[in-house]
């Protein structure tokens, strides 16, 4: 007990270390809960224990203490179920046939757990979170058939580009004199690779926008003085006091504002509402994309976006694809320009967890097991071969999860890599009893130990954790919430059937091919440990019979000894 809970807890521990909240809260939460509940195991169930021992030898009922019964003589009762693994499941699974079938058998499906691994979905499917008889399934249908569009995604630049400075507008924008590796350039050719990059349409450029309206000809910017104060003049106003922006001779000389000048109608241009006589007033799509900043009488540009659309995204797959490939966008992009880019859409939140969820899963499932090699290793007084033998039959349980998970169709996510880390701390249980008995065994050959350790330890690991689990298990199969279903009536299913298969099928079959040899001296001092035990019971067997105060004492007649325990 001390050894599994101690893995199972330091295993749990160590899983705080990772970076997604929920696996991080689980883990801590599972490691306290398995501490106390050992604290209390050997403590106050202990005590209970002897007091219901002292009930026992007082021949007292279990539910109504106070009536006691005649007395009757104790006798043995190894129980139905520890007879049954004795004697026919543990020399049945050690047989000389039935062994290599066994190690086949494993071994075939750990292989074809491993060549579909890559295969294993990522994410959630919202649906998922809703009753089987909810009407938002059938909202969440109408939606993937009839109204699916591909959502926005915005390329916002960093504050920090100078878009007065020509080099560095020529970086962003997609007009005539741009770069031909400017943002809108790369966007505008990936659009032209739906299916790789996922951007549908090119980003909208509201510098290029911008720039357009300052031109004398679109009569969109013009301003009135009254007073030394400049009012702007909408492109509706009709007057003979409003004059052009920008004249004539200057968007001759120079199609691109001066610094000043870019500043100075800015503002102007994204308070601009578009209409017929000026469509490319600013207000309606770029009055948030631009960002003012305002120090003293002195104002500049801050951070920027430009908004693209997605293609159109159903699954979770197409999710995260979208999320994976705007990443990649934004790094070209920030690679080729002065730019910091970054992209942001409504739904990466959600998403943005899948983009490491391998990394978490192999690094929280590594530290699980590299905790558990230790411990293992240290309590079974170093033995190094058990240590590896048992993280091996977990791995190969982990393993064989992953191909349930692709037949179920169980995804990748948060609360199915939960599952997996608690899958390491439950396996432990159907591993570390049997190795430990194995190596505490006595007899010659590694057949003879292997069957006593899973003959001693089989029932009580086939009853106290296989058995009881299938309780509870049972329970989630009728539940109507698809989440519980699939994440825990299934995923605890198969870690209760790999777990005792494996703890009670597979590492015994190891166990009694590869397992260590026994320990030098132990066969001495069991030999002399068993010749006291027989003079101890020899001896108490004769002050039995010459005590003639002891009421069980046990009378010799006509030379017949009967034995009366």
């Amino acid at each position: 007990m001390f050894m599994s809970s101690i893995s199972e807890t330091v295993a749990f521990f160590l899983g705080g270390l990772s970076t997604m909240p929920a696996v991080r809260t689980f883990s801590m939460m599972a490691g306290l809960a398995i501490f106390c509940d050992f604290l209390l195991q050997i403590t106050c169930f202990v005590a209970i224990l002897a007091l219901d021992s002292k009930r026992q030898n007082a021949n007292r009922f279990d539910c109504v203490c106070c009536i006691k019964v005649q007395d009757k003589e104790p006798t043995e009762n190894d129980g139905i179920l520890y007879r049954l693994v004795k004697n026919y499941c543990a020399p049945g699974i050690l047989s000389r046939c039935f062994r290599p079938i066994a190690v086949c058998l494993f071994v075939g499906f750990a292989c074809f757990s491993g060549a579909v691994l890559h295969k294993v979905e990522i994410g959630l499917d919202q649906s998922l979170s809703m009753p089987e008889d909810s009407y938002v399934l059938n909202y969440f249908d109408g939606i993937n058939n009839y109204l699916s569009v591909g959502a926005p995604v915005y390329f916002v630049v960093k504050e920090g580009q100078n878009y007065t400075n020509p080099d560095e507008a020529n970086q962003i924008c997609g007009g005539t004199g741009c770069n031909n590796n400017s943002l809108i350039e790369q966007i505008a050719r990936m659009s032209k690779m739906p299916n790789y990059s996922h951007i549908a349409y090119p980003a909208s450029s509201w510098l290029d926008d911008y720039y357009d309206w300052l031109k004398p000809q679109s009569s969109c910017c013009r301003y009135s003085t009254t007073n030394a104060t400049e009012t702007f003049c909408n492109a509706t106003v009709v007057s003979d006091a409003c004059t052009p922006c920008r004249s004539a001779e200057e968007s001759a000389q120079s199609s691109r504002p001066s610094p000043e000048e870019f500043i100075k109608f800015l503002p102007w241009y994204l308070n601009d509402n578009p209409e017929m006589k000026c469509a490319k007033g600013g207000h309606a799509a770029y009055g948030s994309s631009v960002k003012m900043i305002s120090e003293g009488n002195t104002s500049q540009v801050g951070a920027t976006s430009f908004m693209a659309f997605h293609t159109v995204t159903k699954t979770s797959k197409d999710f995260i694809g979208c999320l994976r490939h705007a990443n990649e966008i934004a790094d070209q992009i920030s690679m080729n320009t002065t730019a910091e880019v970054f992209p942001y859409s409504i739904f990466y939140v959600f998403y943005e967890q899948y983009l490491t969820i391998v990394h978490d899963t192999i690094f929280n499932l590594g530290v699980s097991l590299a905790a558990i090699f230790l411990v293992v290793f240290l309590l079974l007084g170093f033995d190094l071969l058990s240590a590896i033998i048992v993280v091996v039959t977990i791995l190969m349980i982990l393993l064989d999860m992953f191909g349930a998970m692709y037949l179920w169709s169980i995804p990748l996510n948060a609360v199915s890599l939960v599952n997996l880390v608690m899958a390491v701390g439950i396996s432990v249980e159907f591993c570390a009893h049997v190795a430990r008995a194995f190596a505490m065994s006595q007899r010659r050959t590694r057949v003879a130990r292997a069957e006593e350790a899973l003959a001693e330890m089989g029932s009580s690991v086939l009853s106290g954790i296989t058995l009881t689990k299938f309780v509870g298990i049972a329970i989630l199969a009728f539940s109507k919430s698809q989440i519980f279903k699939v994440f825990y009536f299934r995923m605890y299913l198969c870690v209760v059937l790999l777990g005792a298969s494996h703890g009670l099928i597979f590492l015994p079959v190891l166990l009694s091919y590869i397992g260590p040899k026994r320990r030098r001296g132990q066969g001495k001092h069991q030999a002399l440990h068993d010749e006291s035990a027989k003079l101890h019971n020899d001896d108490a067997f004769s002050r039995n019979i010459m005590n003639e105060s002891d009421p069980l004492r046990t009378r010799v007649v006509g030379g017949n000894v009967p034995v009366n325990h």
